[in-house]
Order: structure tokens, then C-alpha cells, then sequence
């Protein structure tokens, strides 16, 4: 059985590094460089979309999973830190991700079960990147009524 065959494309628009990444079904998004001498980091760097797959790509499926068990979840935010080789190719070494779920009354044994199915079995990003970095993944809850709006990176919600 042939697997599904996926098409992307990246067009030079500048200045600089910026180009124009889309794939045959999807929207566009603006790629650049995060600021060497070409860079004005006008989009996403190649790497940083890396790790922004790596957190849609699991948090994705730790959503269906709570889902499907019906927990209490009403919002998720997957955070990513990691750490890059000192030459080339700089590929990513240690990747931790954090999971922080919100909602009242969420069965923490059912969050961990929906984090490690996903991490050790449905995420693609995962299972390419465990290669050539050490990934490793902590959970936490917050207690919240209504969905809660998580701030951007760097705050502690």
C-alpha cells in the first residue's frame, strides 16, 4: 500500500531570505531568517516551523484523544523548548515539551495516557525527530471555569 504523496513549494519573494511556502491543498505562510545578514525574520525560520509542527502535531492528537474520553479539557497549549548542535548541521538535541491543559475536573492519568499515545504512536513530527534529539514531555493542569486564553511564550499561564 503506496502512502499519501504531499507536494510544498517555496517561492523567493524577498527582501532577503523571505520566501512563500505552500502546499498544493494548504494556505500560504512566509518563511525568512531569524536575522543573519539577509534575515529580516518577517515569517517563521525554517527550524522554528519545526518545532511548531512538533507541537501541532501532538497536540492535535492529545485534543482528539481527550476527546474521545470525554474530559473536561477546554483549551491545551503545547510549549517547546529546545536546544540545537553547536555545527553543522544544526539539528535539534533535546526537545522538552510541556503540555498545559485547562479545564476543571480533567483526570490527570487520562492526559499523561493521551500524551504518551500520542508521543510514542500517532505523531509523525515525534517519531522523525527522536532520531537525532532526546525529547522529553511534562503535564500540568490548570483549573479553569471557562476556556482560558493562554498568553504567548514566556508567561506562565
Amino acid at each position: 500500500m503506496e502512502g499519501k504523496k504531499v507536494k510544498a513549494q517555496v517561492t523567493w519573494t524577498g527582501p532577503g531570505l523571505r520566501l512563500v511556502g505552500e502546499t498544493e491543498d494548504g494556505p500560504a505562510i512566509v518563511v525568512d531568517s531569524s536575522g543573519d545578514d539577509y534575515g529580516r525574520h518577517s515569517g517563521l525560520a525554517p527550524m522554528e516551523l519545526v518545532l511548531v509542527g512538533l507541537a501541532g502535531c501532538t497536540a492535535m492528537d492529545v485534543i482528539s484523544i481527550m476527546a474521545k474520553k470525554r474530559q473536561p479539557m477546554t483549551n491545551l497549549q503545547v510549549k517547546v523548548d529546545a536546544e540545537r548542535s553547536a555545527t553543522h548541521p544544526k539539528v535539534y538535541t533535546k526537545i522538552h515539551i510541556e503540555y498545559v491543559a485547562y479545564g476543571e475536573g480533567i483526570d490527570e492519568k487520562a492526559l499523561l495516557r493521551a500524551i504518551e499515545l500520542s508521543e510514542e504512536s500517532y505523531c509523525s513530527v515525534t517519531a522523525m525527530l527522536k532520531h537525532t534529539a532526546e525529547i522529553t514531555s511534562s503535564a500540568r493542569i490548570v483549573a479553569a471555569p471557562n476556556p482560558a486564553v493562554p498568553g504567548p511564550i514566556g508567561t506562565s499561564n
